[in-house]
């Protein structure tokens, strides 16, 4: 039995980083592929059906660590659910480009989580 809407699992994770030069290097080295997007503002892995995203400047975001995005087909609903179960809505839904809408939102010890649609 469920609660609510369900959802597609984790399948992005992003990383604040200062240094994008030296964290490409070593999320190169680790994933063991080029990045498949590599932008002066985030640089991005595929890798297993993951997407591995490097922040430069994410702290002045407020990325104080990895962010775990869980992929689900109605964002508002899922903030709905989430925030009635308890979470405080860090950052509302917005576009991020080409449809894709994230959130973020703490989970009650202060753990952002994040929700990505499109």
């Amino acid at each position: 039995m469920t609660n609510g809407s369900t959802t597609q699992g984790i399948k992005t994770v992003l990383h604040p980083v200062t240094d994008l030069a030296a964290a490409k290097a070593v999320y190169t080295a680790l994933l063991g592929v080029s990045p498949t997007s590599d932008e002066p503002y985030y640089v991005g892995y595929e890798a297993e059906g993951q997407q591995i995203g490097l922040v430069p400047g994410g702290a002045g975001q407020g990325m104080t660590s990895p962010v775990a995005y869980w992929h689900v087909p109605d964002i508002e609903a899922k903030l709905a659910e989430v925030t009635a179960a308890g979470a405080k809505v860090k950052d509302p839904a917005n576009d991020v480009g080409g449809g894709r809408l994230v959130a973020t939102f703490t989970d009650p010890d202060g753990n952002v989580l994040g929700l990505i649609q499109g």
